[in-house]
């Protein structure tokens, strides 16, 4: 991650290098970013699919606890019958291949939940950056920018305030136009 952030910054850099060496006579280079994550969270649609998204993950969240409250309440009981003398040991192991069996059912319930809320979230997501796109490419041309960074932790570390074009971007979509 930190590798792929490295490079995309040396790419932007030699790239407005390059920029920069042709257009001393042809044009000026015109720069914008763009926070994604704070356009995504505040547009209507990023906050409709938060709530939803919200909603899956409470309702997955139950089933889970409830799950992991039955396969407690077996183990409790598993130990109490481990101390005692009144299972044999073949019980015994069959009981303990019954728990291990219980928790390995606990931990693909949980793999299964999470892929479903990562593919749901692709799913509302993937609607929003692909406006966010078209948003972006029209006020590129029609501003004239040479290029438009998404700003994240480590791809933007410091630009000037006026450069940050997010609030354009979050007007234009909750406005319904590219």
């Amino acid at each position: 991650m930190m590798t792929r952030n490295v490079l995309t910054a040396a790419a932007v850099a030699l790239l407005c290098l390059t920029y920069t060496a042709r257009t001393v006579e042809a044009q000026e280079v015109k720069i914008a970013y763009v926070d994604l994550q704070k356009a995504l969270l505040e547009v209507e649609d990023g906050k409709k699919a938060k709530g939803k998204l919200k909603g899956m993950f409470n309702k997955r969240q139950k089933t889970l606890d409830a799950e992991q409250e039955k396969l407690k309440e077996f183990k409790e009981k598993l130990e109490v019958e481990l101390k005692s003398d009144l299972l044999s040991d073949d019980k015994k192991k069959e009981k303990m291949m019954e728990y291990q069996q219980r928790f390995y059912e606990l931990q693909n319930l949980y793999v299964k939940l999470q892929k479903e809320l990562a593919e749901a979230e692709a799913k509302e997501t993937k609607k929003i950056f692909t406006r966010f796109r078209e948003i972006l490419k029209d006020i590129g041309q029609t501003k004239g920018y040479t290029i438009i960074l998404e700003k994240t932790e480590s791809s933007v570390l410091w630009a000037r305030k006026d450069l940050d074009i997010t609030d354009l971007v979050i007007q234009k979509y909750n406005a319904g136009g590219k």
